[in-house]
């Protein structure tokens, strides 16, 4: 049905967004969000002041409906829409048969303690012990 054949109290029944739907459904291209929720308030008769209060919940309802997608900034049916996804399964043989030619250095534990020892780490020191645990209480006397 059209939603211009429809009258208010069967407007009123539906939500926002399944006006939304029909509205987008007519019009066959997508809209801004401010356009098309002020045609939703032009056919419910709402005031500015009731758009303005609710335009923030009518852009979240639609962001939440798997229906709408937002494309270049504006609003449209995600069923005019398609993506095209390509994947490739073949693998060759080859690929498979190929050898790595990656390299893996191994780091003897002897060789691990010199570098820390050049770089100035010592796995003995305890960085921690100069730390204090402080309650709030002596918190707020020192400020």
């Amino acid at each position: 049905m059209k939603i211009s054949k429809m009258t208010k109290e069967e407007l009123e029944v539906l939500s926002y967004a399944d006006l939304t739907e029909l509205i987008l459904k007519e019009g066959k291209k997508g809209l801004k969000t401010p356009d098309v929720f002020k045609k939703i308030c032009k056919l419910l008769e709402l005031t500015d002041e009731e758009y303005n209060n609710q335009i923030g919940d009518y852009y979240t309802s639609l962001t939440n409906d798997k229906r709408f997608i937002f494309l270049n900034g504006v609003w449209d049916l995600k069923e005019r829409h398609t993506s095209n996804i390509i994947m490739d399964n073949d693998e060759d043989e080859d690929d498979e048969e190929e050898e790595d030619d990656s390299v893996v250095e191994t780091v003897e534990s002897e060789d691990i303690d010199e570098m820390e020892d050049e770089e100035g780490l010592d796995q003995d020191d305890d960085d921690m012990g100069d730390l204090n645990i402080v309650s709030d209480d002596e918190m707020e006397d020192d400020e």
